[in-house]
């Protein structure tokens, strides 16, 4: 099963929108195997964000990420890095389709709540950089059966 990874960031925190988020992902199927609440610092936002770091606006997204803790999720299931993006919707908010997390909730590119792996490569890469193996469960989720195929279960 593939892996992906999100974050409620501050806004969302600040918002009381991460039971909203987490209550979209499990009603689109999407099994939850990691779930913890930090404060992030300089090194791991670099590491994380280290294809933003040399733009105009990274200092602002640190300083943004650094305001209150955030929540950070492994998700589980069939291709659903390309699932939860499309559920979260575009990074402007403004552009994001109604229904979207972004969509519904969300008003201004810097504050957009969440952040998505957005791709299989980076979410494999982002899980393990915010968890170890032992902070992720493996657990069978009976309602599987009738969300996949056979093919797809595994």
């Amino acid at each position: 099963m593939e892996r992906t990874l999100i974050i409620a960031k501050p806004d969302a925190i600040q918002r009381g929108l991460v039971g909203e988020i987490i209550h979209r992902l499990e009603r689109k199927g999407l099994k939850l195997i990691g779930l913890k609440m930090l404060s992030l610092d300089e090194p791991i936002l670099r590491e994380h964000y280290a294809e933003h770091v040399e733009k105009s606006f990274y200092e602002g997204l640190e300083k943004f990420m650094k305001s209150s803790p955030v929540v950070v999720m492994a998700w589980e299931g069939f291709e659903c890095t390309n699932s939860v993006r499309i559920l979260v919707g575009a990074t402007n908010p403004r552009a994001a389709e109604a229904g979207t997390i972004r969509g519904d909730f969300a008003m201004g590119t810097g504050r957009n709540l969440i952040h998505a792996s957005d791709s299989k490569a980076s979410g494999q890469r982002e899980v393990s950089l915010f968890f170890t193996d032992d902070e992720l469960h493996s657990y069978d989720k009976s309602e599987y059966n009738d969300i996949y195929e056979p093919h797809e279960r595994d």
